[in-house]
């Protein structure tokens, strides 16, 4: 009886932190957006995700939607490549310090991808 009590709770810590890690509970509630140059692609699970580096805060991580979502949206391997000039509207991390946001719309040249469409938010 322990031991089955004790992998239910380990089970419970474990779907917790991964709907934690999912979530967008992490994220500004405000959007913003990002320029920059791609510095690296990956999109490979669990996130999909561009390095963009930017003419005035660096490198950034942009997180795409799970692979399923990202490839739906039209985004798939060679949609950006290294050098390509982006931009990505989505929620910055509301730790500050950390350069990474969640994309939910992204432009690679005059090609736009609605990653999370009815999270884009219109303009005030």
């Amino acid at each position: 009886m322990p031991y089955r009590f004790l992998s239910g709770m380990t089970l419970c810590l474990v779907m917790g932190s991964a709907a934690a890690h999912h979530g967008w509970n992490w994220a500004d509630e405000e959007q913003t957006q990002l320029t920059g140059i791609v510095k690296a692609v990956q999109l490979a699970p669990p996130h999909p995700r561009l390095d963009v580096e930017t003419t005035d805060s660096g490198v950034w991580r942009i997180e795409l939607g799970n692979p399923g979502q990202t490839r739906a949206s039209g985004f798939v391997e060679g949609s950006a490549k290294v050098g390509d000039h982006i931009s990505a509207t989505g929620n910055r991390a509301k730790d500050h310090s950390e350069k990474r946001m969640k994309a939910v719309q992204i432009t690679v040249g005059d090609k736009t991808y609605d990653i999370y469409p009815d999270r884009i938010q219109k303009p005030r």
